[in-house]
């Protein structure tokens, strides 16, 4: 089985590892390494500060029908992806399936 790298996104993409870190993601099942996850440095985490501040204008601009519009197929891919979401919830946080489903 290969280990996934967990990345950061920043702005809609993805983001450099500046800090050079990561840290296992185990399954708390089976102890089994599943991944590798970047840890955020301080330069991350103002870009990130940075990007939300850049973004915010234009979706405060955004008339509040198109912003429900938004969350509201953004609500619909999440129960369109549930299951999927759910076993990734449970392999790396250890919840039974039907509970990470909620």
């Amino acid at each position: 089985m290969s280990i996934a790298n967990i990345e950061h996104y920043i702005g809609g993409r993805p983001a450099a590892n500046t800090s050079g870190r990561t840290q296992d993601v185990t399954n708390p099942a089976s102890g089994r390494v599943t991944g590798k996850v970047a840890l955020g440095s301080a330069e991350d985490v103002n870009a990130a500060v940075a990007a939300a501040q850049a973004a915010f204008p234009a979706w405060a601009d955004t008339p509040p029908v198109r912003r429900a519009r938004v969350m509201f197929k953004f609500l619909e891919l999440l129960n369109q992806h549930r299951d999927a979401l759910a076993h990734l919830i449970t392999a790396e946080h250890g919840k039974v399936f039907t509970d990470a489903q909620g």
